[in-house]
């Protein structure tokens, strides 16, 4: 496969404070890549900086595309829908409404965009059965169905998942990542899947990179950072 998303030599800081420190990794086109790595070792920093939303350097190429330099509106032009933590709802909006927000970049055309809805609805039956009911009165579990299918209402070409399980009952989380697994495969969609259940994360992500205070110290395919010992140790528990 090809890469679809490739960093170089990234660094992203806030303010005076340095988080990321020449990260480099890849994104295969249809495939799902997993970041790795304890709390605050920069996993989120490191899709707030693809997005453009904290001050970067490096190179960042989507699709053949240098997107270093572009500001968040047009990445997101470009196919790139960021799912942040916390899910981000518009609360007072119906769950239908959140949708369309989500194709909001996308050209108007009506019925392409009602069709992608229904497409959404497969996937998610529960919203099918929301649709009317405000983002804010959702579960936890709905909550973050809603917004992975505003995400995927851009149609994106990668999908960047910061903490998807955050929350939710182990059942739910479950339900989740077997939903994630089913839209890669039929959509062709890449993600970049932030995760603090590494199990979980590795059993849906094709690769995988370990951060550590901003720096990668590890990668390979989910399968051969399984079975690290000092993986296994300190992110799965045995």
């Amino acid at each position: 496969m090809s890469a679809l998303l490739k960093v170089e030599n990234l660094t992203a800081s806030y303010g005076e404070l340095q988080v990321l420190r020449d990260m480099s990794f890849e994104v295969e086109q249809g495939g799902v890549t997993t970041l790795l790595g304890a709390n605050g070792a920069g996993k989120t920093t490191t899709l707030r900086a693809i997005c453009g939303m904290v001050r970067r350097s490096g190179r960042i190429v989507l699709d053949g595309q240098d997107i270093s330099r572009r500001a968040t509106e047009d990445i997101v032009r470009l196919g790139v829908a960021h799912v942040p933590d916390g899910r981000g709802t518009f609360t007072t909006l119906t769950t239908e409404e959140n949708l369309h927000l989500g194709a909001m970049a996308r050209p108007n055309n009506k019925a392409e965009i009602e069709a992608d809805i229904q497409k959404c609805f497969e996937f998610f039956p529960r919203l099918k059965e929301r649709r009317n009911q405000q983002a804010g009165t959702l579960s936890g579990g709905e909550q973050q169905m809603l917004a992975i299918a505003r995400a995927l209402m851009l149609r994106p070409k990668l999908m960047l998942l910061d903490e998807p399980s955050f929350g939710l009952a182990p059942l739910i989380t479950r339900q989740i990542f077997d939903i994630l697994a089913d839209l890669t495969k039929e959509t062709g969609t890449s993600m970049l899947v932030v995760e603090q259940n590494a199990s979980l994360a590795l059993e849906l992500a094709d690769h995988a990179y370990l951060i550590e205070t901003g720096s990668i110290v590890m990668s390979g395919s989910s399968a051969a950072v399984r079975e690290d010992e000092s993986v296994r140790a300190s992110y799965l528990g045995y």
